[in-house]
């Protein structure tokens, strides 16, 4: 049994399109495969202590390193994992200072998936700084999929940081990254080396 981390972004939640075609496309192609798409916390604060626990109750999670797939928010997280426990990520259009970019998201919000409401507060964007990787152990752990068109992220800081990870930068797209499921045979192929 394989174990796989799907990590979503910021306002996302496992429904969002990109986790459900990852959910569909593993369960026919590798049914071995254990997908894990855990709602992750809309308040920074909690998100570090959620995903250690997680992992301490699926310590399948991390037997051989850990595999995950992380978008926007989610990216940084599984960066934050993978340099912490081994193991190699697929990170999709991935946040790289998200700190900066939720200084504009200060107050109050509401998760369009969930209708949560929560509040992000300054001490939040310290949480996120205190989970930053300022050096990668291993580039190559990394497949960075990437489009120059993302409205919601400077593609460029993703590409600089992974400069000498495995690199796909598509030109156009968008922040949801257009075509994803285009790209899942090439994800699994990279996260389990063809073993079905």
């Amino acid at each position: 049994m394989h174990h796989i981390l799907y990590l979503h972004g910021f306002l996302s939640s496992p429904a969002s399109v990109k986790a459900q075609a990852t959910r569909e496309y593993f369960a026919q192609y590798y049914p071995d495969v254990q997908l894990h798409i855990p709602q992750i916390s809309n308040s920074p604060a909690h998100v570090e202590q959620q995903l250690l626990t997680l992992i301490a109750q699926h310590p399948g999670l991390i037997e051989n390193g850990l595999k995950a797939i992380g978008s926007s928010m989610g990216g940084y997280l599984s960066t934050y994992l993978i340099e912490k426990f081994g193991g190699k990520a697929v990170l999709v259009n991935p946040a790289v200072r998200p700190y900066e970019l939720l200084q504009n998201y200060l107050g109050e919000h509401v998760n369009p998936y969930t209708n949560e409401g929560f509040t992000i507060v300054p001490s939040d964007i310290e949480v996120l700084k205190q989970l930053d990787t300022a050096r990668l152990n291993n580039p190559k752990a990394y497949r960075v999929m990437l489009q120059t068109d993302d409205e919601t992220l400077d593609y460029r800081q993703a590409e600089q940081k992974y400069a000498h990870s495995h690199l796909i930068v598509e030109q156009g797209g968008d922040h949801s990254f257009v075509d994803y499921s285009r790209h899942l045979p090439d994800i699994a192929e990279f996260l389990l080396n063809g073993i079905k």
